[in-house]
């Protein structure tokens, strides 16, 4: 492929993420950016396991932006759950930073083991929303 050839076929690939980032509905947003921040953990760990300082710090910048858009997401909510899941995300956001001001990968565990138990409670929740048929908001 040529250099034009790359950029086309990667122009290709951001107008179809676009376009199913906006007509995904707002529970399966929520479950792309939960998706994407286990992703961040795990390219975090692996950078880790490679002592890759610099693919460490970019995954591990990654994730807390998601974590603080996600306990952003809930401030206001009238759901009352939000409190306790504003707290945790918050805990998460401080572990992320710790881990990678220090590097101490000890850290990453812990919040991705939460993070993954966030995802998959949003998952079967939308599960059984669209089973009962109902369009229901995601936690």
């Amino acid at each position: 492929m040529t250099m034009i050839d790359d950029q086309r076929a990667e122009g290709l690939r951001q107008r179809y993420l676009a376009h199913h980032v906006e007509t995904a509905t707002p529970q399966q947003r929520l479950l792309m950016l939960q998706a994407q921040l286990l992703r961040d953990l795990h390219a975090a760990d692996d950078a880790f396991e490679e002592a890759a300082i610099e693919p460490i710090h970019r995954s591990l910048v990654h994730a807390q932006e998601i974590v603080l858009v996600l306990r952003d997401s809930l401030a206001g909510s009238d759901w009352e759950g939000a409190s306790p899941l504003q707290a945790v995300y918050g805990f998460v956001h401080q572990r992320l930073v710790s881990c990678n001001v220090a590097k101490d990968r000890s850290l990453l565990p812990q919040c991705t083991q939460m993070i993954q138990q966030i995802y998959d409670a949003n998952v079967q929740a939308l599960q059984g929303l669209s089973a009962s048929g109902e369009g229901g908001a995601g936690a």
